[in-house]
């Protein structure tokens, strides 16, 4: 197996040391929704085959034949993934009208069950179901997920150690997962609580320090059987393997694009405000896994009406004003990279209320669990109109 492995990193660590720093893409999950009843059904492949080229080359499935992904061309400036996010929307959306279905766009489906969803028919998810089986069942799940370019392969290491220390944070502001299965679960991210405390290898890594020892681990897990390929390894941040970069992937899913922009422009001011870090020879903010774990039930528990703790200060703190502080982190870097005017859309999430507070506000005011769910199918149908945008992002 050692020749294998030296052939799979050299290719690998050739696509880190060639990286472009902070060139990023967009990925999003929907659910696949009967326009009627707005339950969950399996019509992926539908979706897929009769799309435009245009369209299909940019979807792809994600276990589930009831979720479709959409993801955008890699770029080095914000504003123009911006853009393609939202023309991205603009067309599935569009495109799952066209052939009679409606899409949802939340971290978990609010009523319908995961006894009644198939698996996609393809040889890497019939792999992940014989070697899962009923976890992979129950995750019934829909997330966001940022990819953003870092050189060099320590650096990417150093930088998802220490993202570690905010994912918890990012987790608080996207929140939208209260209910399941017919159940307000008191919980802000119960798709969290669904993925990332059912899945193996997943949730929050441990520190690597380095390269090497990132490496080593992988080639331990392949040379047990533990896994058979990189994309087996569900961490909440890791280096991805296949497209050189750090992968983001604690978040839910957001309603309207606009907060899912927040969000991202947010990680990727991070990731800016760490390489920074990193090459000026500073100490990078990384804290020990049992740390994170702490503040990441609170995000699950509690989202953005709960509190965080600040190990370094000893202290804890109302969850969105640890968020500002992150704000305040990336801000010098918002002209240069096309984070504005996403980034200061944060504050109106933490103003407003992000998914998961509007959902149970709701709910507390008398709708039920279906009639909030068609407020946000209908929220996100609107705000999937073609809007027109400049090249710095902004929507007009």
């Amino acid at each position: 197996m050692g020749a294998d492995h030296d052939a799979y990193f050299d290719e690998v660590e050739a696509r880190f040391e060639n990286a472009h720093d902070l060139d990023l893409g967009l990925e999003e999950e929907f659910q696949v929704l009967d326009r009627e009843t707005l339950a969950l059904t399996g019509a992926f492949e539908v979706l897929r085959d009769s799309a435009p080229s245009r369209l299909r080359e940019r979807i792809a499935g994600e276990l589930l034949t009831s979720e479709i992904e959409i993801s955008t061309p890699r770029t080095l400036h914000f504003g123009q993934a911006a853009k393609q996010l939202l023309l991205n929307r603009a067309e599935l959306f569009a495109h799952a009208d066209a052939q009679g279905y409606a899409l949802g766009s939340t971290g978990t489906h609010p009523f319908s069950g995961w006894k009644d969803q198939q698996i996609v028919d393809t040889p890497h998810y019939r792999l992940v179901e014989e070697r899962l089986k009923y976890v992979a069942w129950r995750n019934n799940t829909w997330a966001a997920h940022v990819h953003v370019g870092v050189r060099g392969c320590d650096r990417a290491v150093a930088v998802c150690d220490a993202l570690r220390t905010y994912l918890p944070h990012l987790l608080a502001l996207s929140a939208n997962s209260p209910f399941i299965e017919d159940v307000w679960t008191r919980l802000h991210s119960v798709r969290t609580q669904t993925f990332v405390r059912m899945f193996p290898r997943c949730g929050i890594p441990d520190v690597f320090g380095t390269w090497a020892a990132h490496r080593s681990f992988y080639e331990e897990l392949v040379d047990t059987n533990c896994i058979q390929e990189f994309t087996q390894i569900w961490w909440s941040v890791r280096p991805h393997h296949r497209f050189g970069t750090v992968e983001v992937r604690i978040c839910d899913a957001q309603t309207e694009a606009w907060e899912s922009l927040a969000i991202s422009s947010l990680t990727v001011g991070l990731i800016a405000h760490l390489t920074r870090i990193y090459d000026e020879g500073l100490p990078l903010p990384i804290l020990e896994t049992r740390y994170v774990e702490e503040n990441l039930w609170r995000a699950i528990r509690y989202g953005l009406d709960g509190k965080l703790v600040d190990w370094a200060m000893g202290e804890e703190l109302p969850a969105a004003d640890a968020v500002r502080h992150l704000v305040e982190l990336a801000a010098p870097y918002a002209d240069a990279i096309g984070l504005s005017p996403h980034l200061a859309d944060v504050e109106r999430m933490l103003r407003d209320g992000n998914g998961a507070q509007q959902q149970a506000r709701a709910h507390v005011e008398g709708k039920s669990l279906l009639e909030v769910f068609a407020g946000t199918v209908a929220d996100a149908h609107r705000s999937s109109v073609a809007p027109t945008v400049d090249t710095q992002g902004e929507t007009r």
